[in-house]
């Protein structure tokens, strides 16, 4: 077992995959299965199934199990790092440039144009999601829409840690939702 290779072949896979991680698992079967017989094919079939299980980016969690396979702790700890050693890389290397450049006019102009996508990105995630939590079983959802009420007037007249608010509506809901059996 060659450390180096491991470390440059998730490297690679670090460099190379765009549009998330199902994008990344070709590039991880050409460089596991295919070019170093490290993994059959079954067993990237596992791996695969298991980096979707866990919490984390999937080629991170299939970097980390192919290397603990293959070299034990420390193998992990290669391929990990040569899997987020690129996005390092790119991160503060353009860091480095907004901070360098961040007074030009069409620095700030182009930065200014992608607030409001940003923006529409953030709020659509999130009607997505109050959509899916208010409606998701086909009737609404009372309970939840009065706890989401609640959350947002106390977030906006109080003002207090999110965190704060959404650990007392889990509770909340904890409570109520057995005893209501699942809303009103």
């Amino acid at each position: 077992m060659n450390y180096l290779d491991l470390f440059l072949s998730f490297f690679q896979i670090g460099l190379f995959s765009f549009g998330g991680g199902m994008a990344a698992m070709p590039l991880i079967q050409a460089q596991v299965v295919d070019r170093h017989g490290w993994l059959t094919m079954a067993e990237f079939t596992d791996l695969i199934t298991i980096s979707e299980m866990t919490p984390g980016p999937i080629a991170v969690n299939a970097s980390t199990f192919v290397g603990t396979r293959i070299g034990g702790t420390l193998g992990a700890l290669v391929a990990t790092f040569g899997c987020i050693l690129p996005s390092c890389i790119i991160v503060s290397l353009l860091a480095w440039l907004y901070f360098r450049y961040k007074n030009l006019s069409y620095i700030q102009g182009t930065l200014s144009g992608l607030r409001p996508a940003i923006v529409a990105l953030i709020a659509s995630a999130g009607l997505s999601i109050l959509s899916l939590a208010l409606l998701g079983e086909g009737s609404f959802n009372w309970l939840g829409g009065l706890m989401f009420l609640a959350g947002f007037l106390v977030l906006r007249r109080w003002k207090p840690d999110p965190i704060l608010v959404m650990l007392g509506c889990g509770v909340l809901g904890g409570v109520l939702y057995p005893l209501l059996d699942g809303g009103f």
